[in-house]
């Protein structure tokens, strides 16, 4: 665990209101603007499966750090500054897993609703986050 030494990020909570534009905007667009074709039968339940496993995947993610983030006793809130760089956890294997997860989620929504729309708009989100948060 290290002490960080940076300057504070975005005062503006860019990756959560990302994440939620990208959501309203699959469900929009599938339900009103352009209803895209989904996979048909067997194939179409093992996305249906496939959703639900990606979703269960997100929320254990964040609750894995979310803990893992008040273990080390620094912000979740992605409008403050981290007081410690975490290694651990989530961290191992991702330097930013909540929208990591949040990706995921977008992604497992797109599958279990059969909304294709959400699979776009999940990448296009990620991509907005890397642009504006990370880098």
């Amino acid at each position: 665990m290290n002490t960080l030494q940076e300057k504070p990020p975005s005062p503006f909570p860019w990756p959560p209101v990302l994440y939620a534009i990208a959501i309203l905007a699959g469900l929009v667009l599938q339900a009103w603007v352009y209803e895209l074709p989904w996979l048909p039968g067997t194939v179409g339940g093992m996305a249906f499966m496939a959703g639900l496993l990606a979703i269960a995947a997100a929320v254990f993610i964040d609750v894995r750090t979310f803990l893992e983030l008040r273990n080390h006793k620094t912000t979740i809130l992605p409008t403050k500054a981290a007081s410690h760089l975490v290694t651990t956890g989530p961290f191992s294997f991702s330097r930013n897993p909540i929208y990591l997860s949040n990706t995921l989620l977008t992604i497992g929504l797109g599958l279990a609703l059969g909304n294709p729309w959400l699979l776009l708009t999940a990448f296009l989100a990620a991509f907005a986050v890397t642009k504006l948060a990370i880098e």
